[in-house]
């Protein structure tokens, strides 16, 4: 029998007095009462109340147990709404995965501004490039970047970011523009390690339909994203940039996009996390903070766009 259950009816018979009045208030019969009761005084080996044909009254045992009980009961009650604002107020740690470029220029905004809606709920930000076990780590959710692997983990798309291939003016002012994709290959081709198709760059052409895949080479590979944006807006060579990394740069003319008939693969950018059901309140008002926020066309387009105009 339930010992949590058995201690309930026990301080219900205690206060009442009697165990018709307690059975009556749980919606039990007299009997299944009693049996509680007798469960509770078996197991402990004391009894606990003084019964007799006409009251009934705690022995000085079950005084400090029904003590006890309530304590313990109170202390559960007070525990299971602690939970329950968990799950419908947003509070406690948000544990984020990013990668860092992202997350330091897109996601550390956003957070700030989701601060202002929800001051309860504080933000751990780890930055990181590559894959990461959201369960293993303990990350309520992560922000991920192009194509999904891991299809046990529930997504939701946030927006995305269209690629484009750039240099630095000065870069093109000393070996020319491309004209077309298969002018990559004498260009010197920065290459980015952590965001796919790495050294092989797809473009399409919309009218025609038709695909091109382009493998380049050059004297720049990096895990991290930001270190090919730099180098490029030096001048060392040309990127392919998601615009969520290179919008404000193409806006403000440190760097120009080329091969501008020729589009390559989109990037999906998607919040994701173990677990879709009891989804806690934190997690539910972030991601959805987010989607409002980054769709459908996200501010980083608007740049990339103003730099064409």
């Amino acid at each position: 029998m339930d010992k949590l259950t058995s201690m309930i009816v026990f301080t219900k018979v205690a206060k009442a007095g009697s165990f018709a009045s307690a059975a009556k208030e749980l919606s039990l019969s007299r009997a299944m009462a009693t049996k509680h009761v007798m469960q509770l005084e078996n197991s402990l080996g004391i009894r606990l109340l003084n019964r007799t044909t006409r009251n009934l009254s705690l022995t000085e045992v079950g005084v400090v147990y029904l003590e006890r009980c309530l304590q313990i009961l109170d202390d559960i009650e007070e525990t299971e709404l602690a939970v329950t604002r968990l799950q419908t107020e947003p509070r406690g740690t948000l544990k984020v995965n990013s990668a860092p470029f992202f997350g330091a220029y897109h996601l550390a905004p956003a957070i700030a501004a989701y601060h202002e809606i929800y001051p309860d709920v504080n933000v751990e930000l780890i930055l990181q490039a590559g894959y990461v076990d959201l369960i293993e780590e303990g990350f309520d959710l992560a922000i991920h970047l192009d194509n999904l692997h891991d299809s046990s983990l529930i997504a939701r798309k946030l927006g995305g970011s269209q690629r484009v291939v750039c240099g630095s003016p000065g870069y093109f002012k000393r070996h020319g523009i491309p004209a077309t994709p298969d002018d990559l290959k004498k260009h010197n081709c920065l290459v980015n390690a952590s965001l796919p198709p790495r050294d092989q760059w797809q473009f399409s052409e919309p009218e025609s339909g038709k695909t091109t895949l382009v493998k380049v080479s050059g004297t720049l590979e990096a895990n991290v994203a930001d270190a090919i944006r730099m180098a490029t807006i030096n001048g060392l060579g040309l990127a392919l940039l998601p615009t969520y990394m290179a919008g404000q740069d193409l806006r403000k003319g440190r760097l120009q996009a080329v091969l501008k008939d020729y589009i390559p693969a989109p990037m999906e950018i998607h919040a994701v996390y173990p677990h879709r059901k009891h989804l806690s309140a934190k997690v539910r008002t972030f991601v959805d903070f987010l989607h409002e926020r980054f769709h459908p066309t996200p501010y980083w387009e608007e740049w990339a766009k103003q730099a064409q105009d």
